[in-house]
């Protein structure tokens, strides 16, 4: 009942209004209660070009999955990989790799950001997919001015960043140019240990894991990787009503290890092409109307050539490539004090990997992992932001049409139709107080892996008979505020209908009904003006309705444990900023031990940060993250990823004491 309740109040909010507000105002979309916008994010993440860290320690619902020294995943809310929906300037992408090397986040750098919008829930009809959370990264616009900077990062354990963005133009051409190359060697966890340290304690304590896959002493040395990236923009104002954005973006990184994984990243490479046409003030019906056309391509062999095991099986190469085509008409216009926005979409996405022996391609039987799988995707959706005095409406509907195809003999094409929609309402009840409610449901179909997938012995870890996933979300809140507190608590629980999990008795996927819920508390103090604290705690539980076939534990997997943070910031005068924070996580306890995860202890980190800027040109940071040298991890270990096992899987434990500085000169 439950379900039905909240799909009928979702997909006929579109239709039910309230009587128009005579003084519309300025409109804030992004001023709800289920966004968190990061800000700044190219001057304030300096640590290096990983997004996922970033995230992790600004926003509240998200934990990190390490999997490396960068190029890290995110949980939200409990909810990972396509559950997600990530785009980066509108644009789709996704990670070729299926075992999560090059997840779709790590392919922009932190120095190329301006701005991160984290939607939490399916709220968000804008996005196809968008399940249990859209990502929508902005990246750094041209400016008419002549400006741009140069920045040099450097830390421990060899880590180098330089850096340097371009912009400038006229009235009606400007161009940007972001350029930055980095690296790094292994980093020491809090026992010391590098990554081939952690491998050989792994395999010390662990009688039964194979030594072929740890790395030969030969190169127990190696860098952990190598990062370069080219993005180059041009923004032309073609009359005064209409204009052309155009950007491309190269990625390049090389020899990434991931010391907890069979494999190690040959390489990752991505291209990502954008372009918008723009034209504005059409009439009543359309204030700005966008065609959209965007390409991104993923080029990701993963290999065991630095592992002893090629001294057995020669060099086993997995290689695949991801690629989305795609585009989108999108109006906006104001119509009876409603802001509204429409699209129509249409992508397709190509996935399909090879497995290779000493450079020749596996028998046919046993080639492909994923064999030229694509999907489309037709969408349209409508959205409403409307205020009605000290109320104010979001509402959303969206419809989707899938199309799963595969040439693969025996696996059978797939089609899907999706019906989501959402409504929120935030009610001021004074200068102090406010409340704020909403009803969500989202679907997302099963990726190529879920429903094709063939490991290296030729057997089926794909279910091409899955069912979609469908959330059906409710979410509440309450914010008060003052001149000096601010406070905010949200509550929510997802219905997670034929949520797709991998059963690792029976080594494939397969659909069960799951839900989750929990609580987010954040707020600050201001204790003057140049001090004031700020502090969020997050809790979260997730429970499967039934087990799984063959099993009996009913815990759901990547719930994280409870997650605080409390930070304490001084600005002494103008050109200081300082920063305390205490980073901490519970016990993590509620496992699914028969899919792999493991009890993880927890864990407290004091971070430091100070920052002095020298006029408009030159700013200095040193900072120091994990002061104690904790030695803890925040990753489990799902088996739904292919890692090292020996009787329980290699945990990956995170950096131990790390010492950076960055310099800054703007121009």
């Amino acid at each position: 009942m439950i379900r039905r309740t909240l799909t009928l109040s979702a997909l006929t909010a579109a239709f039910l209004y309230a009587q128009p507000a005579e003084d519309l105002g300025t409109i804030d979309v992004n001023a709800t209660f289920e966004t968190t916008v990061v800000k700044d994010v190219a001057g304030e993440e300096i640590r290096s070009a990983d997004v996922a860290a970033a995230l992790a320690k600004q926003v509240p619902g998200v934990t990190l999955v390490r999997r490396s020294a960068v190029a890290n995943d995110i949980v939200v809310r409990g909810l990972k990989k396509d559950n997600l929906s990530v785009t980066i300037d509108g644009a789709q992408l996704y990670g070729a790799c299926p075992n999560r090397m090059d997840p779709p986040i790590s392919h922009v750098l932190a120095n190329n950001i301006d701005t991160i919008e984290v939607t939490e829930g399916p709220f968000d009809v804008s996005e196809p997919g968008a399940l249990g959370a859209s990502v929508k990264i902005h990246t750094l616009k041209p400016a008419k001015e002549f400006k741009g900077d140069f920045n040099l990062g450097l830390g421990r354990w060899n880590y180098r960043k330089l850096a340097t963005t371009l912009s400038g133009g006229t009235d009606t051409v400007r161009f940007y140019l972001g350029l930055s190359t980095e690296t790094s060697d292994q980093y020491k966890d809090g026992n010391g240990d590098d990554f081939y340290g952690q491998q050989m304690r792994f395999i010390a304590n662990h009688p039964t894991a194979k030594k072929g896959m740890a790395y030969q002493p030969k190169y127990k040395d190696l860098a952990a990787y190598t990062k370069s990236t080219l993005m180059g923009k041009l923004f032309w104002d073609i009359t005064d009503n209409q204009s052309l954005e155009l950007s491309y973006t190269a990625n390049r990184s090389d020899d990434v290890l991931y010391p907890n994984t069979p494999m190690d990243a040959d390489y990752d490479n991505s291209d990502l092409f954008d372009s918008k046409y723009i034209i504005r003030n059409l009439g009543s019906y359309s204030d700005k109307l966008t065609f959209h056309y965007f390409h991104t391509k993923v080029d990701h062999p993963m290999s065991n050539r630095y592992r002893r095991s090629v001294k057995k099986k020669g060099i086993i190469k997995h290689w695949l490539q991801s690629k989305v085509d795609g585009g989108a008409i999108v109006d906006e216009w104001t119509m009876g004090g409603h802001s509204l926005e429409g699209g129509l979409e249409y992508s397709v996405r190509n996935w399909d990997g090879n497995y290779y022996k000493n450079g020749k391609l596996f028998p046919a039987a046993k080639r492909h992992s994923i064999y030229d799988v694509d999907t489309k995707d037709y969408g349209l959706y409508l959205k409403d932001h409307y205020l009605m005095g000290a109320l104010t409406w979001d509402l959303g509907l969206r419809y989707d049409h899938f199309d799963v195809d595969t040439p693969r003999p025996g696996d059978r094409d797939r089609s899907f139709d999706g019906l989501g929609g959402n409504i929120l309402a935030t009610y001021h009840l004074n200068e102090s107080w406010s409340l704020f409610a909403g009803v969500g449901s989202a679907l997302r179909v099963p990726d190529p892996k879920e429903l094709y997938y063939r490991n290296k012995q030729g057997k089926d870890v794909g279910n091409d008979n899955l069912d979609p996933v469908r959330n059906y979300e409710i979410d509440a809140g309450a914010e008060w505020s003052n001149e000096r507190f601010d406070l905010r608590v949200k509550g929510f629980y997802n219905y997670l209908n034929d949520d797709i999990l991998y059963n690792a008795t029976l080594n494939h996927y397969e659909n069960t009904d799951a839900y989750i819920y929990g609580v987010e508390l954040s707020g600050s103090y201001n204790y003057s003006d140049s001090l004031y604290f700020d502090s969020s705690l997050t809790w979260l539980r997730g429970k499967k309705k039934d087990p799984l076939t063959g099993q009996s534990d009913t815990d759901l997997p990547e719930i994280p444990p409870l997650k605080f943070t409390l930070g304490a910031n001084w600005m002494p005068t103008d050109t200081w900023t300082l920063r305390a924070e205490l980073q901490a996580s519970g016990r993590w306890d509620k496992i699914d031990s028969e899919n792999g995860e493991q009890v993880l202890g927890g864990w407290g980190v004091v971070n430091l940060k100070a920052q002095k800027s020298w006029g408009d040109h030159l700013e200095l940071t040193v900072g120091v993250d994990n002061l104690f040298d904790k030695t803890y991890a925040v990753s489990n270990t799902y088996k739904d990823l292919t890692l090292i096992a020996g009787g329980s899987t290699m945990l990956l434990n995170e950096p131990g004491r790390y010492i950076y500085t960055n310099i800054r000169y703007k121009f």
